[in-house]
C-alpha cells in the first residue's frame, strides 16, 4: 500500500470515525442530521480504505493513554490508582481519576463527566469496529487480494471490539451488548443491560475469530498481535471459570517461538549500566521490531510513524521531581537521561515499596527511582548543573521519600501532594528539544509475555498444582535476579505480589484485583489515601446517568449502591 495513501486515510477515517460514528447512548446521537465529513462510500470503495478505517479505530484506541479529551483516566482507571500499589496523588484537580481514587464515596458517582467520557470512548470503540465489520461483510465488488486480507480487517476490527467490551464488563458488569452498525436508522432508545457472562461469551468468540487470522507478527508496528489475542483468551477462560483452557491457551502464547522473555541487554543503551529487564522500557527500545521478543502489543506513539501522537502515560505517574525542595533550594534539573517530567498523579504505595528483595533487578533504582545523584554542569550538559542544597556536594544522593505515605504526609497536609515519591521508570522517555512537555510521544507496551507467565501460574494454581505455579514463577523471577520461591509461597496474593513487582503500570491492575476477589481487601490493607473509603460497591463503576437518561423508552437499571 502507498504509504502517503494510508497516512491520509489514517487521518482522514480517524477523523470521521470520531465525530460520526453514532454514540448510541448520548444524547448527542438524537440529532437528524449529524456532521458527516466523508461517507461511507466514500471510506470503505477498496482494500485502502479498510485499512485506513482499521487505523482509525486503533487511534481510537489509543485515547486510553492520551492527554487530550477525558485527561487519563482510562489508564488510571485499568493500571490501579487507588488500589493496593498505587494511591492517589496530587487529587485536588477535577481531570484525573485521583479524585474518585481517594475519596470513593459520594466522589464516585453516576454524574461524574469523566466516567460518562471513558463510557461513551468505549461504546466509540465498539461502534468504529462494528461499523467496518458491517461493512465488510457487506458491501460488494471489494478488491480483497484474498479472502485473507478480508478476514484480516475483520479480525482487527473483532479483537478490538472485544476489547472494549473487556474493559466495559470490569468496569460496569452488565452492559447493553451491540454488534450492529450504528448509524441514523439504528439508533434506539430501549436498550437493555445484558448479563456480564453472554457479553463475555462474545468477547471470546470475537478473540477466537481474531486468533485465527491475525498474524504472530504484524506488518505494522501498534497493531494486536496473535500473542496478544491468545492471552487475552487466557484470561478470559479463567474469569469464566475454565482455567484449563485459559492454561492452554497461556501455554501457546509462551510456546510460539517468536515471543520470548528479555533476559540479555539490548538496544539503545546496551552499553550503559543497567539491566535487561528495563532495556524493553527504554525509548527506542520497545517496539518488537527494535528487538523487544516480550511485547504482544505496542501503543505507537512516537513522531513519524502512522497514527502517531502523544500520551500521558509519563504525566500521570512520574513525580514532579524538579519541584523537590530541599532547605529552600531546588536541586534537580530535567534532563533527558532522567526521563522527562510529571504530574505525580498516580504514585507507588508503601506496601509496594517493600516487596522486594535487595538483588531483585525490579526494585532497584534502574526500574524504580528511588534516588538522585546531584551533577555538576559537564555531568548535566547541556542542561545546567544541579544546584547544591547547604550541606551538599556534587556525586551525593538525593533520596526520594517513601516514609511519608501519600495521605499521611505532614508535609503537604492540605493538598496531600508529595513530588517526592519514588516511580517506576517505565514511564520515562521525553524530546530532548521539550524536556518541560506534560504530553509524551514515545511508544507504551500494552502488553507482554511477562503477563502470560503469570496467568500461566494463576492456572496452575488453581488447578492445584502447586509445583508448576513456582515453577512458571520462578521463571520471571530468575530474570531478574530474585531469588527463587517455594511451593509452600504459592498463594493468590503472592500472585498478585508478583504480578505487582513485574508488571505494576503495565497490568490491569484494577482488573486483576477484581477477578481474584481482593479489590476491597488489599486495597483497605495497603491504600492509606482512599483505601479507608472504599466498599464492596466501588468494585464497580456506575452506569453514567446521561446513558440511563438517553434510554428513554427502556429501563436501564443503576449499579446497586449508586
Amino acid at each position: 500500500m502507498n504509504f502517503n495513501r494510508l497516512s491520509y486515510f489514517t487521518f482522514i477515517v480517524s477523523m470521521v470515525l470520531l465525530l460520526t460514528s453514532c454514540d448510541i447512548f448520548s444524547t448527542d446521537s438524537l440529532i437528524e442530521d449529524p456532521p458527516h465529513i466523508v461517507s461511507a462510500d466514500d471510506i470503505y470503495q477498496d482494500l485502502d480504505g479498510f485499512e485506513g478505517a482499521v487505523n482509525g479505530l486503533y487511534a481510537v484506541v489509543r485515547q486510553e493513554m492520551e492527554l487530550g479529551g477525558f485527561n487519563r483516566l482510562p489508564a488510571e482507571i485499568a493500571y490501579g490508582n487507588g488500589t493496593d500499589v498505587l494511591s492517589a496523588n496530587s487529587a485536588l484537580r477535577d481531570d484525573s481519576f485521583s479524585r474518585i481514587a481517594e475519596n470513593w464515596g459520594d466522589v464516585n458517582n453516576p454524574n461524574d463527566p469523566w466516567l460518562e467520557r471513558y463510557f461513551e470512548w468505549l461504546y466509540r470503540i465498539i461502534n468504529t469496529a462494528n461499523s467496518i465489520i458491517y461493512q465488510a461483510e457487506n458491501r460488494e465488488n471489494i478488491e480483497w487480494n484474498g479472502d485473507h486480507n478480508k478476514n484480516r480487517i475483520l479480525a482487527d476490527a473483532r479483537a478490538m471490539r472485544a476489547w472494549a467490551y473487556r474493559h466495559l464488563t470490569y468496569n460496569f458488569g452488565d452492559v447493553p451488548l451491540n454488534l450492529d452498525e450504528a448509524s441514523g436508522e439504528t439508533i434506539r432508545t430501549d436498550w437493555t443491560r445484558t448479563p456480564v457472562n453472554e457479553v463475555r461469551q462474545q468477547i471470546i468468540d470475537d478473540f477466537h475469530f481474531a486468533e485465527e487470522h491475525i498474524a504472530v507478527e504484524r506488518n505494522l508496528q501498534g497493531r494486536i498481535t496473535k500473542g496478544a489475542v491468545q492471552h487475552y483468551l487466557a484470561e478470559m477462560y479463567q474469569l469464566m471459570g475454565d482455567v484449563q483452557t485459559s492454561l492452554q491457551w497461556a501455554d501457546r502464547v509462551i510456546n510460539t517461538p517468536e515471543y520470548q522473555l528479555i533476559t540479555d541487554r539490548y538496544g539503545v543503551r546496551a552499553d550503559q549500566p543497567g539491566v535487561p529487564f528495563m532495556d524493553m522500557h527504554t525509548q527506542g527500545n520497545r517496539n518488537r521490531n527494535a528487538g523487544n521478543t516480550e511485547a504482544l502489543w505496542v501503543f505507537q506513539f512516537e513522531p513519524d510513524v502512522v497514527g502517531g501522537g502523544s500520551h500521558g502515560h509519563r504525566n500521570v505517574h512520574m513525580s514532579r521531581y524538579a519541584n523537590i525542595v530541599v532547605d529552600g533550594v531546588s536541586p534537580l534539573q530535567v534532563t533527558p537521561d532522567r526521563g522527562g517530567t510529571g504530574s505525580t498523579r498516580a504514585s507507588l504505595t508503601n506496601y509496594y515499596m517493600s516487596l522486594f528483595e535487595d538483588s531483585d533487578d525490579r526494585g532497584s533504582n534502574y526500574a524504580l527511582r528511588q534516588y538522585f545523584i546531584l551533577r555538576d554542569a559537564e555531568q548535566n550538559a547541556p542542561q545546567s548543573a544541579d544546584q547544591l542544597p547547604p550541606g551538599f556536594a556534587y556525586s551525593d544522593t538525593l533520596w526520594m521519600d517513601w516514609g511519608h505515605e501519600v495521605g499521611v504526609n505532614e508535609i503537604t497536609p492540605d493538598n496531600r501532594i508529595n513530588v517526592r515519591r519514588p516511580f517506576s521508570r517505565k514511564v520515562e522517555g521525553v524530546d530532548p528539544n521539550d524536556l518541560m512537555a506534560w504530553d509524551a510521544k514515545h511508544n507504551v507496551i500494552r502488553l507482554r509475555l511477562a503477563d502470560t507467565y503469570m496467568l500461566k501460574a494463576e492456572a496452575h494454581y488453581r488447578l492445584g498444582d502447586l509445583n508448576a505455579a513456582a515453577e512458571t514463577i520462578n521463571v520471571i523471577r530468575k530474570r531478574s535476579n530474585a531469588s527463587e520461591i517455594n511451593v509452600s509461597d504459592v498463594d493468590i496474593d503472592f500472585i498478585l505480589d508478583e504480578r505487582a513487582r513485574e508488571l505494576v503500570w503495565e497490568e490491569d491492575r484494577r482488573y486483576h484485583l477484581v477477578r481474584t476477589g481482593r479489590l476491597v481487601e488489599r486495597t483497605q490493607m495497603y491504600n492509606f489515601n482512599g483505601g479507608q473509603f472504599i466498599t464492596e460497591r466501588d468494585t464497580i463503576f456506575p452506569i453514567p446517568q446521561n446513558v440511563i437518561d438517553a434510554n428513554l423508552t427502556g429501563e436501564m437499571p443503576q449499579n446497586p449502591g449508586f
